[in-house]
């Protein structure tokens, strides 16, 4: 199964000996990404949302930073600045059946489904207001109410839970596809490999999604893996696979829509590379400017940053002003600090609670037998 590269700027490999069976037969002749079907479909107010979003998560992101910063939040803290685009562009083509999972780095996701900044910020801050009671912490945002699993501590965890995911889609012929993000790194880690051979065998509704910011922690992707493109590790399991610059929201909505597609219409999983970048360190502890220069962020910044960009786009289209979206920015700062206020205003669990949802039959003492059925529909 042969995949393709969408810009030919990404690797040295011509786009003309790759031929694409994931996307649109135009793709790889287009750089307007927004002229494409599924970005056509967007009204106004619907991309000035999308924007909001984005501006969101970056306000959000660097509130947390500097609550850490203040020693309100203890722990691992792993940003998504940079990465924007990514995740609200990927949630934004999810049907309502559809369903969401990821790694460490999950503030993102989690406020691109809807979770909001509240019960987030409540978490970081290990408070009982959190979506997770305060026990998660960084890595552990979950909403099962939007279909949004987490939130995953372990490099590659995630990868066999979303293959789980997709299986029991299928099994209850349900129609929903299941989006398994991860970072660059996570594609070295075995369980990765077991969840694309049962993905391929299977047949399951499942989108893998290579979130590759150039670092595994502090190691170059150039120094940790052998071979690129990542995504092409899918081919030897007959894996649809494609690669896609993550700067632009247009293009991710587009390729993620595409492999959405496909694993509903054809039960067929595919592995998509999104080429991203974080300004900040692996966590806010890690010292990044070791393994990276101020240039390379800084060059970034000013020529792939996904919030500009979008915003000069939107801007060109006479769907955004500069003074809409000032007064967008300044709402997001706004709702991030309240959500700290929130924080820091809210009790943390009490020692009595702190066994509290770890076995399911301590919670459960009457019913020592699941039947499964809460598995989508847990109201906990």
């Amino acid at each position: 199964m042969e995949g393709i590269y969408h810009d030919a700027d990404l690797k040295d490999s011509p786009v003309s000996e790759k031929k694409t069976v994931v996307d649109s037969p135009d793709i790889a002749q287009t750089s307007d990404f927004s002229n494409l079907p599924i970005n056509l479909q967007l009204d106004s107010e619907e991309k000035i949302r999308l924007y909001s979003q984005m501006v969101r998560i970056r306000r959000f992101e660097e509130r947390s930073l500097r609550a850490y910063q203040q020693g309100h939040i203890g722990g691992f803290l792993h940003l998504y600045i940079g990465q924007e685009a990514v995740a609200v562009g990927s949630v934004s083509v999810m049907s309502e059946d559809d369903h969401v999972i990821t790694a460490y780095r999950d503030h993102g996701h989690a406020l691109a489904v809807g979770m909001d900044m509240d019960e987030c910020m409540a978490e970081l801050f290990g408070k009982r207001t959190g979506c997770s009671k305060g026990k998660g912490g960084s890595m552990h945002f979950f909403a099962p109410d939007k279909n949004f699993w987490g939130g995953h501590g372990i490099v590659g965890g995630q990868t066999p839970l979303g293959l789980g995911i997709a299986y029991a889609l299928k099994h209850r012929k349900k129609k929903g596809a299941c989006m398994c993000f991860m970072g660059d790194g996570a594609t070295n880690q075995g369980p990765f490999y077991e969840s694309l051979n049962l993905a391929s065998l299977w047949g399951l509704p499942v989108v893998y999604i290579i979130e590759n910011n150039g670092y595994s922690m502090g190691t170059a992707e150039s120094r940790h893996s052998a071979g690129e493109p990542l995504a092409r590790r899918g081919e030897a399991f007959d894996i649809n696979w494609s690669v896609h610059q993550g700067h632009d929201l247009y293009e991710v909505r587009d390729a993620i829509n595409n492999a959405l597609v496909l694993a509903k219409e054809s039960s067929s999983p595919s592995v998509l590379e999104i080429v991203t970048y974080r300004y900040r360190g692996h966590s806010v502890a890690d010292p990044d400017q070791t393994y990276r220069s101020k240039e390379e962020i800084e060059e970034y910044k000013q020529n792939k940053d996904p919030i500009n960009l979008f915003r000069d786009k939107l801007i060109s289209e006479g769907v955004l002003s500069d003074e809409k979206a000032n007064l967008l920015d300044q709402a997001a700062k706004d709702e991030a600090e309240a959500s700290a206020e929130f924080a820091i205003a809210s009790p943390f669990p009490e020692v009595s609670e702190l066994m509290d949802d770890v076995y399911w039959e301590t919670d459960n003492p009457d019913q020592k037998v699941s039947s499964g059925e809460m598995f989508f529909e847990s109201s906990r």
